[in-house]
């Protein structure tokens, strides 16, 4: 009768907690859901003031009948705000956006950065507002992840908990965002968490649900985009046109990333040569948006109506072809220029004039077997951006719950599944994981690889003095021998130092400076380092199957 009792006071304590952590994870849903329909409001009042349009859905209607001069100086304008925004407020300059949001989930226990995320919101709403051709997403995901840092560092939020909220928080935010609570909490799952495991679905879906309602109070159960009836697939004889869109799809979502990527360095490249201040790289690329804009406003913005266009099969195939190219280029230009904003609703516009180009030569050519050529253009649209997001699940369901067509489900998927196989070897898994590997931090290749780096030498030594530490002469021997590591390097480095020397420890000084002799610290075992692996990878399986 007492282990009867003792369970049940356990099992109470237990699901006492619980509640309370979903009833918290419920809190931050709702602020994180706010906070996007605010941040797409920001937007959305900012394209107003610049090109008078109605909605965002509609601004490159409204940037058409602007002056030439009128739509080249705007984003120039926004460019130059959002150079000087970054620059006082962010270390580097950068606009902070999904990347961090995943690294400070690998690396930082669910934490991003308060202050450099506030002016990366700043920065992308002007980005957005004023001609930049980027995506709404990152932004917002981001911003959510402020909102959950902020509440793990006031409850004080062991790693597992602050991953946890951090999952909700981003959940909240494509939900609201986007009005697609399934891709919303799969998303939070797939690409920032990296791991489905069972004790974080629960309150990841409670805040993707809160998000959602949140957006459909102020917009109500509409779809982002309006599909035409005819939608049907020829079953059968039509896969393999799918399965060969699929390799195009892999194909442009691999130019769109490395033409990113590019952008970047050639954009870094020519501040350097120059010596342009680091304020005014976003001005210089919003001239170049400017200039492209007089002749292609469709590249102003999310895109959204030149994605419905294309998903309704309003374009000529010239247009399609021209419109990918254009587009591709000024996005390029935007996150070179360091304006802020995403990627996945540009991948979108990308994917979806792809997909037309495809459908409309498709079906030229096999009018037979063929269905309606827009529906190449959602399929395409899906397969670009889970090729680029390196997320197929959360994406297909994003496509579904954007257009409310759950009926060609199995032309995406075929399509999706094929691009992101092919993306996938073109880069580091997707672009996120790319510009991480870039920064040397490796997620891509998984906890195995990443995991040495978020230890530091001097917290896993053995210190001076102690009972079981090196003995003092032969450190300094091997001081002097050369052979020894800084107290902030991480594991990863140290690690093949061992594999060279074959020691059982190396000593761990501390360099003041240039021509300052070093000081003993201690010693790193070969065998704490290995053991504090070894643990670190336990928490991390334990954690993803729990």
């Amino acid at each position: 009768m007492r282990s009867v009792r003792a369970g049940w006071v356990l099992f109470r304590a237990h699901w006492a907690r619980q509640v309370r952590f979903w009833l918290i994870a419920l809190m931050v849903g709702i602020a994180s859901g706010f906070a996007a329909l605010l941040f797409r409001k920001a937007i959305a009042a900012l394209e107003r003031f610049a090109y008078g349009a109605g909605d965002m859905a509609h601004v490159h209607s409204a940037a058409e009948v602007l002056p030439w001069y009128w739509v080249l100086i705007v984003p120039i304008l926004g460019g130059l705000a959002v150079g000087i925004i970054l620059h006082y407020f962010t270390p580097d300059a950068r606009a902070r956006t999904v990347t961090e949001v995943i690294e400070g989930a690998a690396l930082y226990e669910g934490r991003v950065e308060g202050r450099a995320g506030l002016a990366s919101i700043a920065s992308s709403i002007i980005t957005l507002g004023s001609g930049g051709s980027s995506g709404r997403e990152g932004p917002v995901v981001h911003m959510a992840s402020v909102i959950a840092s902020w509440v793990s560092n006031r409850i004080k939020a062991d790693g597992v908990t602050g991953r946890d909220l951090l999952g909700c928080a981003v959940a909240a935010a494509v939900s609201a965002s986007f009005n697609a609570p399934i891709a919303g909490a799969l998303f939070a799952l797939e690409v920032v968490l990296r791991h489905f495991a069972l004790h974080a679905f629960a309150p990841i879906v409670i805040a993707s649900v809160a998000g959602t309602v949140i957006n459909r109070l102020e917009f109500g159960d509409v779809t982002e985009f309006a599909l035409p009836a005819a939608t049907a697939l020829q079953f059968y004889a039509e896969l393999p046109a799918f399965l060969l869109l699929g390799v195009v799809c892999g194909l442009v979502a691999g130019a769109l990333m490395h033409s990113m990527l590019f952008a970047e360095d050639m954009a870094s490249y020519f501040q350097r040569r120059v010596r342009m201040p680091r304020w005014l790289r976003p001005a210089a690329a919003g001239a170049l948006l400017g200039l492209i804009a007089i002749w292609f406003p469709h590249i102003i913005g999310v895109g959204y109506e030149t994605t419905s266009r294309a998903l309704t099969g309003s374009l000529l195939l010239h247009e399609a072809f021209v419109f990918a190219v254009v587009k591709v280029v000024a996005v390029a230009i935007t996150i070179g220029g360091r304006m802020g904003g995403g990627v996945f609703s540009p991948s979108l516009m990308v994917g979806a004039l792809t997909g037309l180009a495809f459908g409309l030569i498709a079906t030229g050519i096999f009018p037979d077997v063929s269905g309606a050529h827009t529906l190449y253009a959602l399929a395409g649209m899906g397969a670009v951006a889970a090729a680029v997001l390196g997320a197929p699940i959360s994406t297909t369901l994003i496509v579904f719950e954007l257009t409310g067509d759950w009926q060609t489900g199995l032309a995406v998927m075929v399509a999706v599944s094929i691009s992101t196989a092919l993306g996938a070897q073109l880069v580091h898994r997707s672009y996120f994981l790319t510009q991480l590997e870039r920064r040397g931090v490796r997620l891509a290749a998984g906890p195995q690889a990443y995991l040495l780096a978020m230890f530091r030498a001097r917290d896993v030594m053995r210190p001076l003095g102690s009972e079981r530490g090196a003995p003092e002469d032969r450190c300094w021997e091997m001081i002097e021998e050369g052979t020894y590591i800084d107290g902030s390097a991480t594991l990863e480095s140290v690690m093949p130092g061992f594999e060279r020397s074959g020691s059982a420890y190396i000593p761990v000084v501390s360099l003041s400076g240039a021509g300052a002799p070093p000081e003993l610290l201690g010693a790193l075992f070969h065998v704490d380092a290995l053991r504090t692996y070894n643990r670190a990878l336990a928490a991390v399986s334990h954690e993803e199957h729990s």
